[in-house]
């Protein structure tokens, strides 16, 4: 019998585009064989709408030509239309899978729906993809569980509007140039500024807050971009480290996903035992917010090779140019295994969650 699978993607975010670029991936590994998949697509204005189940693979996502009248409401979206037969009693989907970056849908919304569903997904859970969303939160966390990382300060719209030279002057006394600008609540190098001087921190901060309403500044180190793949749930593995080389000043949204204007070196060349440190923080810090599932972990490793932990991603692209599945090529599980292993660890996860006893 094949695994009826619900493909979520698109989004309401300034991300949409990456997950499209994400779930045409994923289709094209998935095996029609062992898997039923219909696929829902969120429009960039938050409606959902429900295609056909899929016959074959597809080239392009936007192929499907989902129109307004396939609306359904997110509940709906999520509810399998197969009919149930005697011998299947269960009815609904075996897994959603949702392929959503950034807010309204890497952070926690999305998946706190399905909790109230109580429906299995692919993937972290509501805590984990909210502190892993906001950099603020995600990085207090670190901090509590001893990982190192550079200095950060972060700031609110409101507390910028009413004293912005408060601000600045904030970011200079206790980061210095150079530093990074980042929106708290969004991934893929989306409103990332680097900046030296005030001129550029002003430009910066009302870059950033376009995005979000809360930002994070960082200190700038010169230093090497080291990622680790993780893998499963209450016992994670991890990757071989992989290495990003941006041929700019950063690894930005172009070069992630446009003109693929960076090297990626997997495994990544460093010092005897480096790596095995590299995976064992990767560790501490998917369970330090509680992971599950997957997980890529950044650093910044230093020409001292002093180790920083950057961010995590809960939910890494599958892009031609994404790391994390290329991470766990070079480790031994291709594509669409890791694709199986995903899909597994959800459900093996929501099998543990009905043991829970909710009544007293």
């Amino acid at each position: 019998m094949k695994t009826k699978l619900c493909l979520l993607f698109g989004g309401k975010s300034a991300e949409h585009e990456v997950s499209l670029l994400t779930a045409k991936a994923v289709i094209q590994a998935l095996d029609l064989q062992k898997y039923e998949i219909d696929p829902v697509f969120i429009s960039p204005e938050g409606e959902w709408r429900k295609g056909a189940s899929l016959t074959s693979p597809v080239e392009d996502v936007a192929a499907l030509q989902f129109g307004s009248e396939q609306n359904v409401s997110a509940a709906e979206g999520l509810q399998s239309t197969s009919l149930q037969t005697a011998e299947d009693h269960s009815g609904g989907y075996d897994i959603i899978f949702p392929l959503l970056h950034g807010p309204n849908g890497e952070d926690g919304t999305v998946q706190g729906l399905m909790e109230v569903l109580n429906l299995p997904y692919v993937g972290n859970g509501v805590l984990a993809s909210s502190a892993g969303m906001d950099k603020v939160i995600m990085k207090n966390l670190f901090k509590e569980a001893g990982l190192p990382q550079v200095s950060y300060v972060s700031f609110i719209r409101s507390t910028w509007d009413k004293d912005r030279e408060a601000a600045y002057k904030k970011v200079e006394q206790e980061i210095g140039y150079p530093c990074f600008i980042k929106p708290a609540n969004l991934g893929s190098s989306v409103g990332i500024s680097k900046c030296v001087n005030r001129d550029e921190l002003q430009t910066g901060f009302a870059e950033a807050f376009l995005y979000d309403r809360k930002i994070i500044v960082e200190q700038g180190v010169k230093a090497r971009e080291i990622e680790i793949g993780v893998l499963g749930n209450d016992y994670p593995e991890m990757s071989v480290p992989g290495e990003i080389r941006a041929k700019k000043d950063f690894y930005d949204y172009k070069a992630k996903y446009v003109d693929g204007d960076s090297v990626m070196i997997i495994p990544a060349e460093l010092p005897d035992g480096m790596a095995e440190t590299l995976q064992q923080m990767a560790k501490t810090a998917f369970q330090a917010v509680d992971c599950s599932g997957l997980v890529r972990a950044d650093f910044f490793v230093t020409e001292e090779n002093e180790i920083f932990i950057n961010e995590i991603n809960t939910m890494p692209g599958f892009t031609p140019y994404s790391m994390f599945p290329l991470l766990w090529e070079n480790s031994g599980v291709p594509y669409s295994e890791l694709i199986e292993k995903l899909v597994a660890l959800g459900i093996e996860r929501h099998n543990e969650k009905q043991k829970i006893k909710y009544t007293v």
